[in-house]
Parts: structure tokens; C-alpha cells; sequence
């Protein structure tokens, strides 16, 4: 217990110390948290001799309350009122999204493993844009409240709606070594589930307001983290996505009081950040750093590929929201930034190389390519959102024939 302890009070102070610096130099924190894990695991400093953080049990489970915790804050910023009113443009969006990214992925991954599975994790991976980044950013810059914040949000869930099915396909394939009649029954789960938990939505409004009608903090935090929790271990045990259970359940509590939710996300936001911060250690944590030197290639070519297709595809998603060319582009550049989904589609193939069921060396590949990606593109798309005033003046003015300012 006393190494353990030692270890925990290890990580935190390297979380604490890099995140201060990742402060200083305004940039996103996840990738100074992902190097850091590296930097102290058994591929660095245990190759030198040195002691090392081990992949411990509570690492491991932080990381699972720090991507829960992620995506039910993402949930609190979409009650399902405004998700059926915006259904159109959402699904307009959504499909842009979708045809333009995932397409590209297909095509550049048959051409880079010209083989189905590797090609349809390559294109999940290159997809789905980070939820965590995104609405981190939204906040920290002060564009939560501004007209791109929505159709960025509403993409955002269109995606992760898609990616609930993906998961559940995905892992039947890779872990059941191919079986389309066992994805078939996962992807059924998965979906009941769903309807499941948007029926608990629809339905549960007045008993979530009850949860968190008291005035002790404790018990609003203890009762908030006992629904989530339970959900999304309920939702994991069933092979449905838990950041994706933890989405819904955020949405339930979104219709809640206004004054009673501002309260709970205030109380909750240290926690969330906190496990947050654990989740991206651990995929340092369990990377060796040289498999990356294997990837500069691959992860360069999708940089390249992909950073313009999510430019495109954002932009018009804007415009499906009837935004104007300045704000559209906001949205474009916003949507670039790749993390957490892109880092559990890897570990798919990591488990599948566990079972015997995927290549192991495919396996260490496509999660070096998606560490090495989500590093770039997380630097590359907060870098674009704190300077997007340029980009907004230059293509408003090619498109619209105007110079805006603010």
C-alpha cells in the first residue's frame, strides 16, 4: 500500500507540473499529459533503470471515471428538447461529417493496410472528433455561448451516436475474431440500451431534480457520480460504450434547475478534470514511445489528409446551422482536434492482440498511429481555435466578399 500511495502522489505531482507548464505556453493539456505518462512509464524511465509507474488498478479505474466523467459534462450541454428541435440540422451536419471523414479514413486506410479491419479501425480513429478538447476549448476561449458553439455540439453528439454503434460492431468483430452474427446481437444490445437510457431521459426529468434537491454538497456529488457510475458500469458490462451511457445520463440531468445544475457542475467540474487527467496518463502510460518513431509516416500522411476534410466538413455543417462563412469557419476549426474516442478505438485492437483474435504487431501499430495522431491533431486544433481570426478574415472575405472583425 505504501508503494501504491507513493506511485498515486507520483502521477499526480507529474499531472500538476506538466499541466502548469501546458498552462503557461496556452496550450491543450491532454498532450503534455499523454508525453508525461509516457515519459514515466516501463518503456523510458524503466528502460533506463529507473523506477517506473505501473499500469496499477487505480490507474486503470481512474481512467475509466476520468472518460465517463468527460462525456456526461458533454450530455449537461444538450437537453433532448433542444436535441428534436435541432434534429434536421444535427442530422444534416452530422452526415457531412460523417460521408466527408470516415470516407477519407476508408479510403487512405485500404491504401496504407489494404485489408477491411485494420482499414475500419484506421477510419473510426481519423473520425470522431474529441468531445473532451473541443468543449474544454468551447469554454476556455468564451465561445460556449456563441452561435458556432451549437452546430459543434450537435456534431459532437451525431457522433457520438454513431460511435455507440461503431464500438459495439468494432469489438464483436475484433474480439470475436470476425463473427458479423455476434455484431449483429452486440449492436441490438446497444441499441436497446440506448432507447433504454433516452426513454430515462424523456421520462426521468422531476426524479433527477429530486437527486439533487438538497442543500449538502456531498450529497449532490455523491448522488450525481452513484447514477453516472452505476449507468456506465451497467452499460460496460453489457458491451455498450460507457462514454457513451455517461453522455446520456449528462443529458438526463440537463433539464434539471437551472441554479441546481450550475451548482452540481461547479461541485463536479474538480473531479471530472481531475480522473480526466488520469485517463490521458494512462494512454502514455501503456504506449512504448519508439513504436511511434515506426509511425511518423502514416501519422504525417493522415495529418495532412484529414486536417482538411475536417476544415471542409465543418464548414458546412455551419452553414446546415445557417451560419455565415466567419462563423462557419470557427466551427471547421474547431472540429479538427482528434482525442479520446480516437485513443479507445486502439485499445480495441490491443485487446483483440490480447485474445489472439487481431495481429499483435497490426495491433502495436494502430495504437502508436492513434497516440502519435491524437497528439498532433489535439496541438493542431487548439493552436487553430485560439487563432482562428485570421482564418474567419480570410475566407469570409474570399466567400462572402467581407472583412469582419470581432
Amino acid at each position: 500500500m505504501a508503494e501504491l500511495l507513493l506511485e498515486v502522489g507520483v502521477v499526480f505531482a507529474a499531472i500538476a507540473t506538466v499541466g502548469a507548464i501546458a498552462s503557461r505556453v496556452g496550450q491543450s493539456v491532454i498532450p503534455f499529459y499523454i508525453i508525461v505518462g509516457m515519459a514515466l512509464s516501463e518503456f523510458v524511465v524503466g528502460r533506463a533503470g529507473l523506477p517506473y509507474v505501473t499500469e496499477s488498478e487505480f490507474i486503470e479505474l481512474g481512467a475509466e471515471l476520468g472518460i465517463v466523467l468527460l462525456l456526461f459534462f458533454l450530455g449537461l450541454e444538450f437537453n433532448l428538447d433542444r436535441l428534436i428541435e435541432r434534429r434536421r440540422e444535427i442530422g444534416l451536419s452530422g452526415v457531412i461529417d460523417l460521408g466527408v471523414n470516415f470516407g477519407a479514413g476508408m479510403v487512405l486506410g485500404w491504401l496504407l493496410f489494404g485489408s477491411f479491419l485494420p482499414t475500419f479501425l484506421f477510419a473510426g480513429i481519423v473520425y470522431i472528433s474529441s468531445s473532451a478538447v473541443i468543449t474544454k476549448s468551447l469554454i476556455d476561449l468564451g465561445w460556449i455561448a456563441n452561435n458556432e458553439a451549437e452546430p459543434m455540439l450537435g456534431t459532437l453528439v451525431f457522433e457520438d451516436l454513431v460511435i455507440a454503434i461503431y464500438l459495439a460492431v468494432t469489438t464483436a468483430v475484433v474480439l470475436g475474431g470476425g463473427s458479423l452474427g455476434a455484431a449483429a446481437v452486440d449492436v441490438g444490445i446497444a441499441m436497446a440500451f440506448i432507447l433504454g437510457l433516452l426513454l430515462l431521459v424523456y421520462v426521468g426529468t422531476a426524479w433527477f431534480q429530486r437527486l439533487v434537491a438538497t442543500g449538502t454538497h456531498e450529497f449532490i456529488v455523491l448522488r450525481a457520480l452513484g447514477v453516472t457510475v452505476l449507468i456506465a458500469g451497467a452499460a460496460l458490462a453489457l458491451g455498450v460504450s460507457e462514454a457513451v451511457a455517461a453522455f446520456f445520463v449528462g443529458m438526463a440531468f440537463s433539464s434539471i434547475d437551472h441554479d441546481d445544475l450550475v451548482q452540481m457542475e461547479q461541485l463536479l467540474e474538480p473531479i471530472r478534470d481531475t480522473f480526466a487527467a488520469v485517463f490521458f496518463f494512462w494512454i502514455g502510460l501503456i504506449t512504448d514511445p519508439l513504436l511511434l518513431t515506426g509511425v511518423v509516416g502514416i501519422v504525417t500522411l493522415a495529418v495532412v489528409v484529414t486536417t482538411p476534410t475536417k476544415l471542409v466538413s465543418g464548414y458546412f455543417g455551419g452553414r446546415a446551422f445557417g451560419l455565415d462563412a466567419r462563423r462557419s469557419t470557427r466551427v471547421g476549426l474547431g472540429m479538427t482536434t482528434r482525442g479520446e474516442f480516437s485513443l479507445i478505438i486502439a485499445t480495441i485492437a490491443l485487446a483483440g492482440a490480447q485474445a489472439g483474435t487481431f495481429p499483435a504487431e497490426l495491433a502495436a501499430t494502430i495504437n502508436a498511429f492513434a497516440v502519435g495522431y491524437v497528439l498532433v491533431m489535439a496541438i493542431l486544433g487548439t493552436t487553430l481555435m485560439q487563432y482562428a481570426g485570421s482564418f474567419e478574415t480570410f475566407v469570409a472575405s474570399r466567400i462572402e466578399g467581407t472583412s469582419p472583425s470581432g
